[in-house]
This record gives structure tokens, sequence and C-alpha cells, in this order.
């Protein structure tokens, strides 16, 4: 896949200013119900990973609910008409995640329009790549750990009251986790953080049968790239890989759908790897 030079001026990017578009579902995909009856909770859902969450939670039988920033309303109408395509409800709910109070409203709002909450997915994110740590902004930092880790812990204590045995959450950590970032400090802190909470989580509901595992993408073609880097960086995303390439969310989000399944019911505290084929320290 060839990416031109671009560049988004806007975090966390729009889907459909992307160029190549990303492939968020394969129509070779199959589906056999893995998901059937279950409602998901989907943050970030909608565009990137998050959108091809909510097509194949849909595909396999889910009904979901994404929460997304207002201005990135083009992309969440378009993720709701693709998972209405596969016949299943999506609500849509938009607001800031940084706000304690909207992260119960994505919750409640859930479980009022959809009856009930079976998979959270944790997967909303911003990034703010710096070269060195004297350029690092307070406010971006309190921004970068405000979106991705607190609002997790958030959303999840609001969520967990509606959660019952074999229903799960699913975090979607980074690579940046195991290996760091040298242009990503405070990104790859946040989803360093993210990889301990989902395992002390997990040990925390074992108890109750409610299991907590972690994806960690690594290089994959989402808005997040165009609306973080340079446009030369841009166009040689993935290539440091040994595939050579950068992901589709398409090849990402089965990881998703397995973790959320009852296949996957003797896992938790675990993260899949999905980055090309990077060796990292798991």
């Amino acid at each position: 896949m060839e990416i031109p030079p671009q560049k988004q001026e806007q975090q966390p990017g729009l889907e459909s200013e992307m160029t190549p578009q990303p492939i968020y579902i394969r129509q070779s995909y199959q589906a056999s119900n893995k998901l059937q009856g279950k409602t998901a909770l989907i943050t970030g859902g909608d565009s990137g990973i998050g959108r091809a969450v909510a097509v194949h939670f849909a595909r396999e039988g889910a009904d979901v609910a994404i929460v997304y920033k207002p201005e990135e309303e083009e992309d969440a109408q378009l993720t709701r008409q693709v998972v209405e395509a596969e016949g299943r409800r999506c609500v849509l709910i938009p607001g800031d995640l940084t706000d304690r109070a909207f992260c119960e409203k994505c919750v409640e709002q859930t479980v009022a329009e959809l009856g009930r909450l079976n998979i959270l997915v944790n997967n909303a994110a911003v990034q703010f790549p710096k070269e060195d740590l004297t350029e690092i902004e307070d406010q971006d930092l309190v921004t970068t750990f405000d979106t991705n880790i607190l609002a997790m812990f958030r959303v999840t204590k609001a969520a967990l009251p509606h959660l019952n045995e074999e229903d799960c959450i699913i975090n979607t950590t980074s690579i940046t986790s195991y290996r760091g970032s040298e242009s990503l400090l405070d990104y790859s802190s946040t989803k360093g953080a993210i990889t301990s909470f989902t395992r002390s989580l997990a040990t925390n509901l074992a108890s109750k049968k409610i299991r907590v595992n972690g994806v960690a993408p690594g290089p994959i073609w989402t808005p997040l790239i165009p609306a973080s880097f340079h446009p030369e960086k841009v166009a040689s995303f993935g290539k440091d890989t040994p595939m050579e390439r950068p992901g589709q969310p398409a090849e990402v989000a089965p990881a998703y759908v397995f973790l959320a399944s009852d296949d996957a019911s003797y896992i938790t505290g675990q993260v899949i790897h999905v980055n090309g084929g990077s060796v990292v320290n798991a």
C-alpha cells in the first residue's frame, strides 16, 4: 500500500480525509454469530480501529454504542450506516472523555438505549509527538493522560455495575507500551499504564468471572497517523516492520472479536500483539 504525504490539523483526525481510505472490514470476513445478542460500548468507535471493531462486532451479531468527539460526526454517521447495514443497532454518543460526567453518561446511554452491556472496548486515544521531553506542553500532557488512561478508569468504573459473569473488557494498548517511543514519551507512558491496568483489573475481576484483556497494535493506518505526524513520516509509516507495511484496521479487529467471544473463555489478563511481525517482550 502506497501512502502519499498528507497532514490533518486536528486530533484525532478524520477517516474521510485519508488517502488511501483504510479498510475497516474485508468482505471475505465470514461471521459465525460469535457475539449474537451481545451489546458493546466502544470508545473512539467512529473511525480507525474503533470503527473496524464496531463493524466486526455487528457482523458477529452484536449491537454497539460508539463514543466519539463531536467534530467526528461525519465519520460516526458512516460507522452507524455500516453497522446498520449488518442488521444491528448503533447508538451514537458524541462528547469529551476528559469530562468525568460524560464518562458516566456513555454507559448510562448505552444501557438505556440498548438494554444491557456485555462488552466494553476502551479504545479512544490521542497523541502529540515531540522530539524532546522539554517540548511537551503541560496541557498536551494532561489531555493525553486524561483521554488515554484516566477516562479508561472512569468509563470502566461506570460500566462494572452492568457487567455480569462471562462479560468482558478489552483495552487498546500499543506496541509502544513494550518498546517505548522516542517521540511519544507521554503517549507510550499512558499505554504502559493501560497494560498494567489490564493485568491488574483482570486479577481483580477474575472472581466475578469478568474477563479483561488487551490488544497492542503496531503501526495501523488510522486517522491518528496523519493527524499526528509530519507528511513525510506519514508516507513511510509502517515500512520499518518486518512485513514492511502498515496494518489495516480490518487486520486488527478480529483480535477483539476473539477476545470478546466464548472462544477466549479461559483467557484473561493477556494482550494480543498485532504489529506486522515485531517481536516484543510480552
